[in-house]
């Protein structure tokens, strides 16, 4: 077999597209970050609701986490973007994005937030509740700063996943790096070439990520 090497990847092309990709890395670090911290937010108080003793906040908690988890993100996405229009509620590419990339991650989420919570001693709860203070008093003050040295490397996790299928975006137009190397692809018949380039900014993106979770992991090892 001949293997034609050459038409693998196009150094002047990659350099040439770069800035152009580029130009799309501010909506996928857009929804990254946002859907993350609108994960966070709605994850938590998920997983209060995924403890409660009330059967009516738990159980259906429970039916949304496992939808979520088990309905691929692009199947959210396309609901949202080309199913809603049905019911006269039309969303532009970036605000089904957010929302679906928020929605989804927040299973993940409270699912992490659960556990790490249940990881800390029931005892301290106990003490708390000796010294008078209140739920919200305990949870914010004692329990979630124990459990968020725990929950941060799956949540790191969380955030690699989201930053990589920020890239599902381009199915709906969202003009984020992948959508920019594949008109790119299109333009110049090489999509190779653009596909091992935007895969480096991925790997780029994510190892800075990486960077970002070895520091806080030591940052929250340093007060045990």
């Amino acid at each position: 077999m001949d293997i034609k090497w050459e038409y693998l990847f196009d150094p002047q092309l990659a350099i040439d597209s770069f800035p152009y990709v580029m130009e799309g890395i501010g909506y996928t670090i857009l929804i990254s970050l946002v859907s993350m911290a609108a994960g966070l937010i709605i994850g938590f108080f998920l997983a209060l609701a995924r403890t409660s003793k009330y059967a009516v906040l738990r159980w259906p908690t429970r039916t949304y986490i496992s939808f979520m988890r088990g309905v691929p993100i692009l199947v959210i996405l396309f609901m949202l973007y080309f199913g809603l229009p049905i019911i006269g509620l039309q969303l532009s590419p970036l605000q089904a994005a957010l929302i679906a990339f928020s929605v989804n991650s927040a299973a993940y989420i409270a699912e992490i937030i659960r556990s790490s919570l249940s990881s800390v001693d029931k005892g301290q709860w106990e003490s708390a509740k000796a010294l008078g203070l209140s739920y919200w008093q305990t949870m914010f003050g004692i329990i979630l700063p124990q459990s968020i040295r725990i929950a941060t490397p799956p949540l790191a996790n969380v955030q690699l996943d989201i930053i990589k299928a920020s890239s599902l975006a381009a199915m709906i137009t969202v003009p984020e790096i992948f959508q920019k190397a594949r008109i790119v692809g299109g333009r110049e018949f090489d999509f190779m070439t653009m596909y091992i380039l935007v895969a480096l900014i991925y790997w780029a993106l994510c190892s800075a990520m990486t960077v970002l979770q070895n520091y806080l992991e030591k940052r929250y090892e340093s007060y045990l």
